[in-house]
């Protein structure tokens, strides 16, 4: 008597249905037009800017679902990170994208049409300036060139919060520029620091780490009034000597995560979930961020729910 399918079963049915779902899709609509070529599935993947974690991690998912996925036609989109990213994925602009918790307000949230595939890593934010220069602790920002991050990025967000909660809003010459042009402008003496949000390491700020003196301001003590003003997204982490060979910090970092289409079908989101968390080392390869991945944390994405296809594959793997 049959008491009901195995999981194996059950994952195999689920792997049936996502090939029915490719097929329907790619197969010509008429039957006749048999000389029309087939018609993927587009999976576009909203990033960041191409010397930030984002984009080495989205580059790395999308050869692995090119590979495994039949059928499947996966692209990375270069764009200012976070915000831009949820605005892509809830206008159908892209599929996936991947986000900082806490752009993700009760507002973004209500109004986006965005569900959660995982929580990925934790994007610590850095204040980099030249170790020869005057700006050693947050407040000596007050009355200096400060890029915050490009428009739409995390890192606008989480600084100009920062700026807030210390009272250095107005105290501030801001430019806003993205991560590449934050680089070329400190090396270049138009600006005195600037903030960027990203996993470790950051490889533009390796790299300007590796030419060029370079300090990182600690901003550990931050946490807590960021937390009592925002909420407990907030948490404290350390960048150690060996993430950029200058001296040790801590700062405030908050989760991010790889966010979806809420309309793409369950089983299609499936399938990607399960290559994420299975394709751990060879993501990690791309970045050491994707290899802190696992099923146990990844499904902690307050305040987005789960997509009901990703949420089906951690209710049977158990994390």
């Amino acid at each position: 008597m049959n008491r009901g399918r195995s999981v194996p079963g059950r994952r195999h049915l689920a792997r049936l249905a996502l090939l029915a779902l490719l097929v329907t899709a790619v197969v010509p609509r008429l039957a006749g037009c048999r000389d029309e070529p087939a018609e993927p599935v587009r999976i576009r993947i909203a990033t960041g800017s191409p010397t930030a974690v984002y984009h080495a991690f989205g580059e790395s998912l999308a050869a692995i679902l090119n590979r495994e996925m039949p059928g499947v036609r996966a692209s990375v989109l270069v764009t200012a990170a976070s915000r831009a990213n949820v605005e892509l994925v809830g206008s159908d602009r892209a599929e996936l994208g991947f986000t900082q918790a806490d752009v993700l307000t009760a507002d973004v949230v209500g109004r986006s049409k965005v569900l959660a595939v995982a929580r990925v890593y934790d994007d610590l934010l850095h204040l980099v300036t030249l170790a020869g220069g005057p700006v050693r602790r947050l407040a000596d920002l007050r009355g200096r060139r400060v890029s915050v991050g490009a428009p739409g990025s995390g890192t606008a967000t989480t600084a100009g919060r920062l700026l807030d909660v210390a009272h250095l809003t107005d105290g501030v010459r801001r430019q806003q520029l993205g991560l590449d042009d934050s680089v070329a402008a400190l090396r270049a003496g138009r600006i005195d620091a600037f903030f960027f949000s990203g996993g470790l390491p950051v490889r533009a700020v390796e790299e300007l780490a590796a030419s060029t003196a370079t300090r990182i301001v600690d901003l550990g003590e931050w946490t807590e009034p960021l937390r009592r003003a925002h909420g407990e997204v907030y948490v404290t982490r350390d960048i150690p000597r060996s993430a950029y060979n200058t001296d040790p910090v801590s700062t405030v970092a908050n989760p991010n995560y790889l966010v979806v289409r809420a309309d793409l079908p369950e089983p299609l989101v499936r399938e990607v979930t399960r290559l994420l968390m299975d394709r751990r080392a060879e993501l990690a390869r791309a970045h050491p961020a994707a290899g802190r991945m696992s099923p146990r944390s990844a499904i902690a994405t307050d305040p987005l729910p789960l997509h009901p296809g990703a949420a089906d594959w951690y209710r049977e793997t158990k994390p």
